[in-house]
């Protein structure tokens, strides 16, 4: 192939990545965004592996690495559940990070080209920022996939003077950084990319620990920004122009994720990156926030059952609970036996429920959920005081009324979904641990709330059952 139509293909790969990122914006089209994305990447690897710059011989190679990769692919696409994919999406960007370190050492260490003056310099400019950020991706990421699976706690690890260590690192980075540029050889120059990987590496990990479990989302969509980043700076070590393009629509699309995950939770990102709140197991924490007081009501699913036939509107709000659970088909059947029977019922989603940014979304669609009545947080919280029957599955944090009620709580000025003006509330848990905040949640003590206890998708069978009856 020649150079001409390796960039020519390079150009409609680009179309196609950017039609992709458009079609996942909505529900409706991200089938179709998928097949854009599938086709685009088809037609990126093949414009590279048999473009000018890949030899005869490197393509066995090529291939066996192919199989490989596309062998383990396929069986985590089989295997993984849906209740795992955020900690499968941050192990991938660890991935990316590595790949980048990877590539910026055999690009230093390459000597088939040889560069001079501004060039050589802006060359190893590239390296040196190239491993810098893919060394923190990779090991920020597989921080992330330890808390996310639970092999790691999601209470924040805050060291004493934090902040002075991630400057006096920073510093040091700098006049490595300085020290490479400088270097009259290769090996006098791999001391300062090993020094600077270590504190990179150190880095992403301190930074990801100092991070709490309640802003896992605002992390995942982090890192898939610090991901594209580290493919656009290796782009630049390869001067490949479809790497840096896509690098930079990954790292841009992920930068504005992050900011709306920060919005969704009244935070802002320098606050998340210097060390959110969270606990590791769940147990109410007060943290000098006004205990909730009251009398906690619980039900039975024929009770339950009952308030959703009589009802006229209902909303449900998926949380975490429900992934864990595996319950969104059993969801899906009481929904269309309440629509059947000529119940509204819609679907309220919060912008960080579940783990990772569109979580439920997922969950929903893989259910056959429609997408026609599921709606965003700001889109249903004003129909809560006309709704009969609001009923929450496995969410806490996202419905907790301490965000506006207590100046106080943790999550204060946080936007959540106003379950509680609801003429009834219904919460499903397995108990009454506080959410992944560690927070303490009200709404378990208001007049109108009833609390159903059980395993979301054991209850909600015997809710379906008492439906059918």
């Amino acid at each position: 192939m020649t150079s001409s139509l390796t960039t020519v293909a390079y150009i409609a790969a680009i179309i196609l990545f950017i039609l992709s990122l458009g079609g996942l914006s909505n529900p409706e089209t991200s089938r179709r965004g998928n097949l854009y994305g599938i086709i685009g990447m088809t037609i990126a690897v093949l414009a590279t592996v048999f473009g000018p710059r890949v030899v005869t011989a490197g393509l066995p190679w090529i291939g066996a690495a192919m199989l490989a990769g596309g062998a383990i692919g396929l069986y985590a696409a089989r295997t993984v559940q849906m209740t795992q994919m955020p900690e499968l999406v941050a192990l991938m960007h660890s991935l990316v990070g590595l790949a980048a370190c990877l590539v910026g050492y055999a690009s230093f260490v390459d000597t088939s080209v040889q560069f001079t003056g501004a060039e050589k310099v802006i060359h190893e400019l590239e390296i040196y920022i190239g491993i810098l950020i893919g060394a923190v991706t990779f090991s920020g990421s597989v921080i992330a996939f330890g808390k996310l699976s639970g092999k790691i706690g999601g209470r924040p690890v805050l060291l004493p003077g934090r902040h002075w260590m991630n400057l006096a690192g920073l510093l040091v980075v700098i006049w490595f950084g300085r020290e490479l540029i400088v270097a009259p050889t290769v090996d006098a120059g791999m001391t300062a990319l090993i020094v600077m990987t270590v504190i990179a590496l150190l880095f992403g990990i301190h930074m990801v620990m100092a991070i709490g479990g309640a802003d896992m989302p605002v992390v995942v969509s982090m890192l898939n920004s610090y991901s594209g980043w580290a493919a656009a700076a290796t782009g630049f070590m390869l001067s490949n122009n479809l790497l840096i393009v896509t690098g930079a629509l990954v790292g841009s699309s992920g930068a504005i994720l992050s900011y709306i995950m920060c919005r969704a939770m009244n935070r802002n990102f320098i606050s998340v990156i210097a060390g959110g709140f969270g606990t590791e197991g769940g147990a109410p924490t007060g943290g000098g926030a006004a205990q909730p007081a009251g009398e906690v009501v619980s039900v039975q699913a024929a009770e339950t059952a009952e308030l959703l036939r009589d009802a006229k509107n209902v909303i449900i709000v998926p949380g975490y609970g429900m992934a864990v659970a595996q319950a969104q088909h059993a969801v899906y059947e009481i929904t269309k036996v309440l629509r059947e029977k000529g119940v509204n019922v819609r679907f309220g989603i919060h912008p960080v429920a579940g783990r990772m940014p569109g979580h439920m979304n997922v969950l929903l669609a893989e259910a056959k959920v429609p997408y026609d009545i599921v709606f965003e947080m700001d889109e249903l919280n004003e129909d809560f005081p006309d709704t009969d029957v609001a009923m929450v599955i496995g969410a806490n944090d996202i419905v907790n009324p301490a965000a506006q009620e207590d100046p106080t709580s943790p999550i204060a000025g946080m936007p959540v979904l106003e379950v509680w003006k609801a003429k009834t509330s219904i919460v499903m848990k397995r108990s009454m641990a506080s959410g992944y905040a560690g927070v303490d949640n009200p709404l378990f003590y208001k007049e109108n709330n009833r609390m159903l206890f059980g395993d979301a998708k054991k209850m909600l069978d015997e809710v379906l059952s008492a439906l059918k009856a």
